[in-house]
């Protein structure tokens, strides 16, 4: 994209945590981001376009911490099993429309588990197109054989799965521990480490061996929220899993993350369950108001591809979820944008301010109708121009 063009919000939130601002401009050039002021200041006599979104709000791209493009959301247990032995084609496929999902709702970064690189040059051409910036941790880390075996070889960064997923019921024979976590962190070859780990021991060895992310840590209690702050390490909370488990605790646990019309799966109620969902999900947000108050990094991570959580739509309810932990709207957007992005080194995306990429989210009326706007964006822009992808009103087709 070449020349000027201004863009006018009504209302404009920039990533940086600052307050709202009302009646802004932003000027591009040449995709980047040149000048923001008010509205009223706009130059008239140099013929540049202005497209004027007086009636919106405009936004940072929103980057998800913790997805998987390879595994379904689906709660039929069949799809998702033919979704994991599903052929390269197959699978490349359902990584596209993933990928689309994740545009759709303004999610333009991801960070993901899974190991891209066998799917053929199809899903590389969409990776790597700039539909959204994908970072791969190029597998996920359970046990000292993936180390050994080099799962991890070529991934933007290491993901471990030190203690297993809150939701999961058993946890795999094979299980790294300390020293092996230890050892992997020593020979991580300059690449940030995220550790999955729950609980107060896990969570304090995954601290005390280095590690750059903790995610999920339920549990691990106050100690490690204050280590958080002295190590500088960052926090995704990953607080969606539990509420799925909780709106699904009624049916055996098995619930479809479709926020507008939430069904539950036909199951036998567990009432245990119940009571330790409720009883996670407090703890969890808990800790997260507590973490704001310290001054803990956090970031928003969907869990986008588990059982229930849908890919670019679960977005907006892991932001509700921080916003009832007691964060403004605009540090959540900070959460849900900056955090992460600079985190996992996307520097086409992240906060919008002077010098800065033009690529931002537009949605239609106030302030106070997000993050629920995000499920149906007026438009999305990409280095200063609407995106050729996005479309507002998508023509469906047999």
């Amino acid at each position: 994209m070449g020349g000027t063009r201004f863009v006018v919000a009504g209302r404009f939130i920039d990533g940086c945590g600052a307050e709202v601002r009302k009646n802004v401009f932003l000027k591009v050039t040449d995709t980047i981001i040149t000048a923001i002021g008010p509205a009223a200041d706009i130059p008239r006599h140099d013929g540049a376009a202005i497209d004027d979104f007086s009636h919106c709000v405009i936004l940072p791209a929103l980057v998800d911490c913790s997805v998987s493009l390879t595994h379904s959301p689906s709660v039929d247990w069949q799809v998702r099993l033919a979704a994991d032995e599903a052929d390269p084609a197959e699978k490349a496929a359902m990584v596209e429309r993933h990928i689309s999902y994740c545009h759709g709702y303004g999610v333009l970064g991801v960070a993901v588990s899974d190991e891209l690189s066998g799917l053929g040059d199809r899903q590389q051409g969409v990776a790597r197109g700039s539909i959204i910036d994908i970072r791969s941790s190029g597998g996920l880390i359970r046990c000292r054989q993936d180390w050994e075996a080099g799962k991890p070889a070529g991934g933007d960064f290491l993901k471990i799965d030190y203690s297993g997923n809150i939701e999961d019921e058993e946890a795999p024979n094979l299980r790294l521990n300390q020293e092996d976590l230890g050892r992997i962190l020593q020979h991580r070859d300059g690449r940030k480490a995220v550790v999955v780990a729950n609980g107060r021991q896990q969570v304090a060895e995954a601290l005390a061996a280095g590690c750059d992310a903790i995610e999920q840590g339920y549990a691990m209690g106050e100690d490690n929220i204050r280590k958080m702050v002295e190590k500088d390490v960052l926090w995704i909370p990953s607080l969606l899993r539990a509420k799925n488990g909780l709106d699904g605790a009624g049916s055996s646990g098995d619930v479809c993350c479709r926020f507008s019309q939430r069904y539950v799966a036909p199951g036998k109620p567990n009432p245990g369950a119940e009571a330790f969902w409720k009883k996670m999900l407090a703890e969890q947000l808990t800790q997260l108001r507590l973490a704001r108050e310290l001054g803990v990094k956090t970031a928003v991570g969907t869990g986008a591809g588990s059982v229930g959580i849908l890919h670019g739509e679960s977005m907006g309810e892991e932001m509700k979820l921080f916003i009832k932990a007691g964060y403004s709207l605009a540090e959540t957007i900070r959460c849900a944008s900056e955090n992460g992005a600079r985190f996992f080194g996307m520097e086409q995306l992240g906060a919008l301010t002077v010098g800065r990429k033009a690529t931002f989210l537009i949605t239609r009326g106030t302030v106070q109708q997000l993050p629920r706007k995000l499920s149906y964006l007026e438009g999305i822009y990409i280095d200063g121009a609407p995106s050729a992808t996005y479309r507002k009103n998508p023509v469906k087709t047999v």
